[in-house]
């Protein structure tokens, strides 16, 4: 048997790391991620505040940890203090552009603003990490357009695998042959 893939996700935000405001994105995406993974999992969510160190040290830290993979909510705005791309590009090995140019599209069906969305997806040794935005329905919104992909994209990376209920989000992997 293999093992459960280990999912981290991790919740950018000053405000929810000092208990100030309740993270509803960590529990968002673990809420998506159970929905639609039919393959054993282990969800582990974490809070971190803003700053470009700090989710730098995170993601280096549960990469070591062995992550398969990582979704980081919070940060990818225009503000000063949002940094998160910033830090994923500084333990990335690799950048996925398609993956940030695809979840802008679908969110700018839903909102004008999508346009100032930074998210993006690297990898760092057998580890995925993508960016994603912290409102629940934003979340869904991002993870449904780009999910298909991830399964065969960890196969890739050598990290554990995963299995979706295609009724919900059908996994794609080339057929053999």
């Amino acid at each position: 048997m293999t093992r459960p893939a280990r999912i981290a996700i991790v919740t950018v935000s000053d405000r929810a790391a000092r208990g100030e405001y309740e993270d509803k994105g960590g529990p968002g995406a673990e809420d998506w991620l159970r929905d639609v993974i039919t393959s054993p999992v282990e969800i582990a969510r974490h809070i971190v505040p803003d700053g470009r160190e700090g989710v730098a040290a995170k993601l280096r830290e549960l990469v070591e940890g062995g992550a398969d993979l990582i979704l980081v909510t919070g940060g990818t705005g225009p503000a000063p203090r949002d940094q998160t791309p910033e830090a994923v590009m500084d333990v990335a090995e690799r950048e996925y552009p398609g993956f940030g140019e695809e979840m802008r599209r679908a969110s700018l069906r839903e909102v004008p603003t999508a346009i100032l969305s930074r998210q993006t997806a690297v990898s760092r040794d057998a580890t995925l990490i993508i960016t994603i935005p912290g409102k629940p329905s934003a979340i869904a919104t991002c993870l449904n357009a780009v999910f298909a992909a991830v399964p065969y994209c960890l196969d890739l990376l050598g990290a554990a695998r995963i299995e979706t209920d295609p009724a919900r989000i059908e996994a794609f992997r080339p057929k053999a042959g």
